[in-house]
């Protein structure tokens, strides 16, 4: 895999236990092609079945079938040039581009910022595949085909990987970075890592195991989170199971298999619990997700040299804004930093080691967070000035109108805009041409509009009264003498406070005008007159214009210091408002940090929650088909859960649980020591049993063990009652076989003649004794009838001893006389008895005969 890269290709056929799986692993990983037999035409299908459930196999035939698959595969990836790379035709950057988006919107995840030479060497091993030779034909085969959209996403995800990969890294790791972020650590200050693009998890599980080796190593306990994230969810899946093939054993050494590991079925092993519990496995993609904060360790190994530089640039930031000051980042051996020596100084060039640096300012994060509006509430822009009422702008107009004794009158702002008129202004006021506007500047006449500018501004500067009498306002084609005043507006209020308001009264002149004012005077005067008054006029006029150029003047000035005022405050506000939208940013980096996590942990304990559910209804499956009834109790010999057979022991329902298992009533016959042996069980950790009876007659096994947990801790007892009825039974059966058989024995060594006959007479057991006295063998007795062992002369009392015996009457020994088979007629000494059923139903009859002897005739005995 490693000397071909996409040229390798690997078939798995028949053949036992996990070998060829790594080897699939890695082909893939460099992009070739993987074979495996179909298990059911594999004589061995363990090899074949372990490789294909990797999920990396692209061809699962019969060998049959292999040959002509891989002709076709081979002409297509492995050109006679060597070139393998896709036809660089004109539309060919189009059709991947098309790929890669039909990529994007079925799987969500962007694969545009990776290497142009990876996507190349992946898209054309899958148009081998598939048996297409152009990109375009490609491009619509995946369109179309949801399956191959999902093989791309899985050949452009094929990590290789393994445990403690790169030794000399990992010792690197032990020795340079490890120390130092266990030693000195709280034990309240959780050590935090972030594996992305974690695989199938072995260096996530590597990583922790020289973690716990240091902790033992300095006996201490530091609480370890370790987030390994891919967006492989297979591989995911893969890594929280924690089992891998036996051939791991040449990546881990003996040592630590036996410390780490535990032995699962088929020869894997299976890493042990209290290192699984260290690490947190998650979907994420790096590219898109919100990253980890606060991490003390970040190992991203061979995953940045798939990506295109721009992708790398905004990755490294990154990962510098997710480690703690001092933290660590550990890239692959073909990967660096670049140019970013700012943020990360190198630790171990040769192991790719880093330490995070404070460049002194905030590199730029690979995405820009949306600030929250809400956040910004403590920066108010200032508020509208709250505008008097219409009543309030009368009283106001009014009054200083009363002060000033003015006719016509308007009440403005600062800037001129009319806020209430009184009186009739139409002589001095005027819509100004275009957009209406109520401003009294725009709509003042020819002849009041520079005084009344320059009165306005020298009011609101002074803030005292300003008067412009006799003023020429050009009206109706004429023009008219008006006394102008702009006076400030009194009796405002709190709305002054916020607008200062301005009265503006227009009141006709009382002075007379001068032209022809003296008819008698001479014409040489009235020439010298009229040419002073024109001089005055135009001093006047100077002067007004002087005036109103000085205030414009002021105007500007004032505007000036009031724009450089406002631009500094503005600057000030602006400063405010980049460090608050810094802070921001960072808040909101870390809150998708957090929420990242949190998520994360809510997959991980979602996960279990599933795996707790499932081993639940498993074990209660378990425990109900079984029929055997379980109580468990804790250390208080509380009730904490049973099952449903016990019900018909104990008298339990959902309700009792959390009661102490000695308040229970049982139907148990002469049993009344359960709390007492529970207690003693749990004391003393030695387990106790007793056979047990209910009031209907059934047999239970009694146990009572301690309860364990995986970590040998003890949290209460189990008491199971399994049912020995028919075992009772049958060891009852068993005792009576067994008389039955030493009775047997008895019988047929007996030298007395013991019978027994049925009901009907017919002769069903012959010993031996009774073949020694009246000459007829077993096989030949067990075809007569009693009735012929009898003298005629005493078949009647015969029947009449049946009977008896038949009626359950029990009958003393008694003389009888019987025939032999040689015809001799003797007699014998009879003891007769009637065999019954449990049932009390006589079903035959049994007798012992002894001959009486010659010296005992006549004689009772």
């Amino acid at each position: 895999a490693e000397e071909l890269h996409e040229r390798a290709i690997c078939i798995v056929l028949s053949g036992t236990g996990h070998d060829g799986t790594l080897g699939v692993r890695a082909v893939k990983g460099e992009g070739g092609m993987a074979m495996a037999q179909e298990a059911e035409s594999a004589e061995y299908d363990g090899m074949p079945r372990s490789a294909i459930a990797t999920g990396l196999v692209d061809y699962v035939l019969r060998p049959a079938d292999m040959p002509e698959q891989l002709i076709a595969y081979a002409g297509r990836v492995l050109p006679r040039d060597g070139s393998g790379t896709i036809e660089n035709s004109p539309g060919s950057e189009e059709a991947l581009k098309r790929v890669l988006v039909v990529l994007r919107s079925r799987t969500g995840h962007d694969f545009s910022g990776y290497k142009a030479t990876t996507l190349n060497r992946r898209v054309q091993r899958r148009m081998a595949v598939c048996r297409i030779d152009s990109l375009e034909d490609y491009a619509l085969h995946i369109r179309r085909d949801d399956d191959e959209a999902e093989a791309l996403f899985r050949d452009l995800l094929i990590g290789v990987t393994s445990f403690f990969r790169d030794p000399a890294v990992f010792s690197a790791l032990e020795e340079k970075v490890i120390p130092t972020l266990v030693d000195g650590r709280s034990a309240d200050s959780t050590l935090r890592v972030w594996i992305p693009g974690c695989s199938t998890g072995e260096e996530a599980y590597s990583i922790a195991m020289l973690i716990q080796e240091r902790l033992e190593s300095q006996k201490r306990f530091v609480p370890v989170q370790i987030f390994a994230t891919d967006i492989d969810a297979r591989s995911i899946a893969l890594a929280r199971s924690g089992a891998y093939p036996a051939s791991i054993a040449s990546d881990v050494s003996d040592e630590r298999l036996v410390r780490f590991f535990s032995h699962g079925p088929g020869g894997t092993y299976r890493v042990q619990k209290m290192i699984r519990d260290m690490i947190v496995f998650s979907e994420q993609d790096m590219i898109k997700d919100p990253p980890f904060s606060r991490v003390d360790l970040i190992t991203c190994r061979n995953v940045l040299i798939y990506m295109g530089p721009e992708l790398q640039r905004k990755l490294l930031p990154l990962f510098h804004y997710s480690l703690c000051p001092d933290g660590f980042l550990l890239l692959g051996t073909s990967e660096s930093v670049g140019d970013l020596t700012d943020l990360f100084k190198s630790v171990d060039r040769a192991a790719k080691l880093y330490r995070r640096m404070d460049p002194g300012y905030r590199p730029p994060m690979a995405r820009v967070p949306v600030v929250q509006v809400d956040r910004l509430a403590r920066h108010k822009p200032p508020q509208k000035p709250i505008e008097p009422t219409p009543a309030d702008l009368r009283e106001i107009t009014e009054q200083t109108m009363l002060r000033g004794h003015g006719t016509a009158a308007a009440l403005v702002n600062e800037r001129g805009d009319i806020l209430y008129l009184h009186g009739r202004t139409g002589n001095y006021l005027e819509p100004a041409p275009g957009d209406a506007s109520m401003n009294v500047l725009k709509m003042a006449r020819d002849g009041l509009r520079r005084d009344l500018t320059a009165a306005l501004r020298k009011a609101a500067v002074g803030n005292t009264p300003v008067s412009r009498p006799s003023l020429r306002v050009k009206t109706n084609g004429d023009f008219t003498l008006v006394d102008l005043t702009v006076s400030p507006a009194t009796g405002a209020g709190d709305a002054q406070a916020e607008t200062r308001l301005f009265v503006i009264m227009l009141e006709a002149s009382r002075a007379t005008p001068t032209k022809g004012a003296v008819s008698e005077v001479s014409g040489d005067t009235r020439a010298t007159e009229a040419e002073s008054c024109a001089i005055d006029e135009l001093r006047q006029e100077l002067a007004a214009k002087e005036e109103y150029l000085q205030a414009t003047l002021e105007e500007m000035e004032s505007s000036n210091e009031e724009l450089k005022s406002t631009n500094e405050e503005m600057q000030s506000v602006n400063e405010e408002l980049q460090s608050t939208n810094e802070e921001l940013e960072t808040s909101k980096e870390e809150l998708q940090s957090v929420n990242e996590e949190l998520a994360t942990v809510n997959a991980e304990l979602q996960n279990r929650i599933n795996e707790l559910t499932q081993s639940n209804n498993d074990m209660n499956n378990l425990l109900a088909g079984t029929g055997i009834g379980t109580i468990f109790v804790d250390t208080d010999m509380k009730i904490q859960r049973f099952t449903p057979t016990v019900t018909r022991l104990m008298n339990l329902i959902d309700t009792d649980v959390g009661r102490p298992v000695g308040h229970l009533a049982s139907n148990l016959e002469g049993y009344t020591t359960l709390a007492a042996d529970t207690k003693h069980v749990l004391e003393t950790l030695e387990s106790r049993e007793a056979e047990v009876r209910t009031e209907r007659g059934d047999w239970y096994l009694l146990r009572i063990r301690p309860y364990r947990t995986l970590e040998n801790v003890i949290e209460g007892a189990s008491i199971t009652f399994t049912e020995i009825t028919e075992l009772k039974r049958a060891q009852a059966a068993m005792q009576v076989a067994d008389a039955e058989r030493r009775l047997a024995v008895v019988v047929r060594d007996a030298r007395d003649a013991i019978t027994v006959r049925d009901m009907n007479g017919m002769l069903i057991a012959w010993n031996e004794g009774a073949t020694t006295l009246y000459g007829w063998t077993e096989d030949e007795a067990l075809t007569m009838n009693a009735q012929e062992l009898v003298p005629p002369a005493e078949q009647k009392e015969a029947l009449e001893t049946v009977r008896r015996l038949s009626a359950a009457e029990v009958l003393e020994p008694h003389r009888a006389c019987r025939v032999t088979k040689d015809g001799r007629a003797i007699e014998v000494w009879l003891t007769a008895t009637a065999l019954a059923h449990s049932d009390g139903e006589i079903y035959a009859i049994a007798t012992t005969e002894r001959e009486v002897s010659s010296s005992a005739k006549g004689t009772d005995r």
